[in-house]
Parts: C-alpha cells; sequence; structure tokens
C-alpha cells in the first residue's frame, strides 16, 4: 500500500528523483490518466548536451555566418536581409559606380589632382597631430609664462614645434605617407604612429649623445631612425620599378637636391633626402595617372572615330596632336 511507504520512506532508489513514487499506484495512475501534460519522470529525460566554451561557439556562430551569407539568395547592396525584394536589388547600382561611370575627362583629371593636393594636405594635419603636445606647450607658454618666456615670444618652444613639425613631415613623407594609390585609413594610421615613434626615438637618441657629452664619455654609436624609412622606400621603389611606370630621378634634379641639403644641419640631410625622394615619386605616380587617362581618352576617339562618331572635339584634339608630332620631328631633324 502506498501509506506504508509515507511512514517508512521510500523503498526504491528512483524516489529521490522521481516526486511521484511515494504516492500510491492508484492515485499515480489517475494522476497520469488525467493530467494534460503527460509527466515523464527525470530518470528518463534526454542528457543535457556538453558544455561548449564561450570562444568556439563565437567560432562556429561566425563561420555558420559566413556559410550563409555566402549560399544567401540577397545581394549585398540589399537594405533587407530577409531577401525581400532581392530581385530588385540585384539590379542596383549605387551612386558612386554611376557618378564613376558618367565623369567627364576633365573631371577624372581633377580627381588626380585633388586626391594629390588632398594627400599634401593630410600630410600637414598628420604632423600636427603628433606634435600635439609641443603645440600645447606653446600655447602654453604664451598665456602664463614666465617674463623671459613672454619677453622671448617663447621662442624655444616654438624651436621645439618647429623641428618636431619638419621631422614629422619629413619622416611621413619617407615612410610612405604621401602615396595616393591603394592604401586603407588603418594603414595611414600605422605610418603616422610609426613616424612619430621614430622621431621620439631620434630625440631619446640626442639626449642620451649630449648626456655622454657632458660626462665625458664616448658617446653612444646609434643606428639611423631613418634606416626603417630607406628600406620601405626602396622596397616601394623595387615594386615601381618592376612595374615599369616610374623613371628614375634625372641628374639635374639630384643636383638640385645636393644643393639643397648642403644647407641643412647634418642631423637633418638624411630626413630631408628622403622627403625629397617621396616627392618625386608622388609626382611622377599622379603624373602616370595623368598619362593613362590621356591614352585611355586617346583609345575612345579612336574607337568613335572608326565607328564614325567621331566629335569636333575629336577632330580638333587630333589636329593638335599631330601638331605636336610634327615639331617635335622638326625639333630632331635640327
Amino acid at each position: 500500500m502506498g501509506w506504508f511507504n509515507g511512514w517508512f520512506g521510500p523503498s526504491t532508489d528512483n524516489s529521490s528523483s522521481d516526486p511521484l513514487a511515494r504516492l500510491d499506484p492508484k492515485l499515480r495512475e489517475f494522476l497520469q490518466k488525467e493530467a494534460p501534460v503527460k509527466y515523464t519522470p527525470s530518470s528518463e529525460s534526454n542528457p543535457q548536451p556538453p558544455v561548449v566554451p564561450p570562444h568556439r561557439q563565437l567560432d562556429a556562430q561566425s563561420q555558420k555566418e559566413q556559410e550563409n551569407a555566402s549560399q544567401s539568395p540577397v545581394p549585398p547592396e540589399s537594405l533587407f536581409p530577409d531577401g525581400r525584394y532581392a530581385h530588385i536589388w540585384k539590379t542596383y547600382t549605387s551612386q558612386a559606380t554611376i557618378e564613376a561611370a558618367t565623369k567627364t575627362d576633365h573631371e577624372k583629371l581633377m580627381d588626380v589632382l585633388d586626391s594629390y593636393k588632398d594627400r599634401k594636405a593630410a600630410i600637414g594635419r598628420a604632423a600636427l597631430e603628433n606634435c600635439a603636445d609641443e603645440q600645447f606647450t606653446w600655447a602654453t607658454c604664451m598665456k602664463s609664462g614666465g617674463v623671459k618666456a613672454r619677453l622671448t615670444m617663447c621662442s624655444d618652444e616654438v624651436k621645439k614645434f618647429e623641428r618636431c613639425y619638419n621631422n614629422q613631415s619629413r619622416l611621413l613623407k619617407a615612410l610612405g605617407y604621401l602615396n595616393t594609390y591603394g592604401r586603407s585609413a588603418e594603414e595611414d594610421e600605422r605610418i603616422q604612429m610609426r613616424a612619430d615613434e621614430l622621431y621620439h626615438q631620434m630625440l631619446k637618441q640626442e639626449e642620451e649623445i649630449k648626456k655622454a657629452k657632458e660626462e665625458g664619455r664616448e658617446a653612444p654609436e646609434f643606428r639611423s631612425v631613418l634606416e626603417e624609412a630607406a628600406k620601405v622606400r626602396q622596397r616601394q621603389q623595387e615594386a615601381v620599378a618592376a612595374q615599369g611606370n616610374i623613371p628614375p630621378p634625372p641628374a639635374e634634379l639630384i643636383a638640385s637636391w645636393k644643393e639643397k641639403l648642403e644647407k641643412l644641419p647634418e642631423q637633418d640631410r638624411a630626413a630631408e633626402e628622403a622627403a625629397l625622394r617621396a616627392d618625386y615619386r608622388a609626382n611622377a605616380e599622379m603624373a602616370a595617372s595623368i598619362q593613362g587617362l590621356w591614352q585611355e581618352q586617346a583609345k575612345q576617339r579612336e574607337e568613335r572615330r572608326k565607328k564614325g562618331e567621331e566629335t569636333f572635339m575629336d577632330r580638333f584634339r587630333g589636329m593638335v596632336a599631330a601638331g605636336k608630332v610634327t615639331e617635335k620631328k622638326e625639333d630632331n631633324n635640327k
């Protein structure tokens, strides 16, 4: 009988896991028949799945998302991930693509020139960001400096800021910051941080050399901070030379560089030379881009001429180009 179990305790081992084990068998059978939800003892329940570490869950989730994205019929331009209007989004063309396809020759040329000007201005902004401490010290001196500092217009702080700005600009150019093509914003930030690190490393080396001279010791020898910049520049020049797009600097330009470098202090010549070579490379890249635009325009004019769709401007440009070729031949004959 069930009430004996209530007196003497459960007689089965499963009573601790099954709360209905203490009931009378008839009452238990009645409850199982009348209950709207069937009761199953916990001993018969399914075992819990093994616990997966969080990092593996994230890896599996990201892998699953990538597989779903690759197999998803939704175009990447769609604003509806659930697949709505997918047949319309398949034919979507972005505004940037349309503008690039409908630009005139003059607009394409201005894009190249504007990109070069923007990079030149970006070097100035990056140098100012790296020299923020020197600029703040200068401003603080002008506002609340001593009598001597105000009488000299904070000349020491101004010299420190100017030196920081000039050297940061040179290092940025030497590391390839002026390069206008094929680089992301993350790469720009990495170059900017590396230039700032090299500049402060140079200051630390100068401080140690000065301290050694004051103590009468032999000045330590350090590796130039521009060696890394020179290696980066050499790799870039080798890559460009492999493409054959940018010629080496002419002898006249190198002679003008030497005259300019002789006027600078010895410690600033290496950085200035690297900056000059970076300027030349950026100018050569811009000229190569413009030359490529002109060649593309000439090809398009030739295609229109073959189709009989030549315009008045096409004929005019053809006459101008023919005149230039004639002048070159006459100069060569002379």
